[in-house]
């Protein structure tokens, strides 16, 4: 497939040696809908200075106080995590609470609850706190504390790696998971990173995006592209994954940038 770019999109001023990259989390939230599997996407602000403009799910960097070992948690260990991503167990505690306050954050969806085995239904009354993690008053551990709630690891799952290409001055390691919305809660656009928040289908976002409704970055089109082979939310959240590191190149093509994957023609040349 050919994955032209926006214009403008690739760096102009490519870095001497590739960046080293940023640990970051991604969560696709799910739903059923009455066509199948709906996910929860967002279109960035076309000023961000990573992706903006885009169509994506919510996500971010690694904040350095998610890796504090206090947190609440309740579901698989760090350790477990640590073995699909390919990482230590301090890098996994991190990624799965940056996912946690991320998907929070960006979406209003909380996946945590008073217990192990319960959700927050409305996320309405932490609005305040929503704000402070925003703004990084507050860590997603001292948040959970003060509520009285524990993160839920077991809520998500591990479906895919990403790694920025190296012409790019902003760098990214990316581990993407997968996430049902809690029952009661509802995803919004209330953040500055989006211009719009909507749910589709995944084949519905691959069609606007072949039509040029939308733009999506090589790793949202891939993972909507899996996506489309789940009959219902159940089958997404149960398939057998085995993760790997998958790197795109950049390479220009009569005045415009194309990502290539690993194993497409022209891969091994650029």
């Amino acid at each position: 497939m050919d994955r032209s770019l926006p214009t403008g999109f690739a760096p102009e001023d490519r870095p001497d040696k590739p960046v080293r990259p940023k640990d970051a989390a991604t969560v696709v939230l799910l739903r059923d809908g009455p066509s199948g599997p709906e996910v929860f996407l967002q279109r960035r602000v076309k000023g961000m200075a990573f992706a903006g403009g885009m169509t994506v799910f919510p996500g971010g960097g690694v904040d350095q106080r998610d890796a504090d070992t206090s947190v609440a948690w309740s579901g698989p260990e760090p350790e477990w995590w640590a073995q699909r991503f390919g990482c230590t167990p301090e890098v996994a505690r991190a990624l799965v609470c940056a996912a946690v306050r991320e998907t929070f954050e960006e979406s209003g969806v909380l996946l945590a609850g008073p217990d192990a085995s319960t959700v927050v239904e409305d996320t309405g009354g932490y609005s305040a706190a929503r704000q402070a993690l925003v703004t990084r008053e507050v860590s997603l551990a001292a948040f959970l504390a003060a509520e009285g709630l524990v993160l839920r690891a077991d809520l998500l799952r591990p479906w895919a790696n990403w790694l920025t290409p190296e012409q790019e001055p902003r760098r990214y390691d990316t581990r993407f998971f997968l996430a049902a919305i809690p029952a009661g809660q509802r995803a919004d656009a209330i953040t500055t990173e989006a211009a719009e928040a909507y749910w589709a289908t995944p084949q519905q976002a691959l069609t606007d995006f072949r039509e040029g409704r939308c733009h999506l970055l090589p790793p949202t089109e891939v993972t909507l592209t899996e996506l489309t082979e789940a009959d219902d939310l159940a089958s997404a959240l149960n398939a057998e994954r085995t993760l790997t590191k998958i790197m795109p190149k950049l390479i220009e093509r009569n005045g415009r940038w194309h990502a290539v994957l690993p194993g497409e023609p022209g891969f091994e040349e650029a």
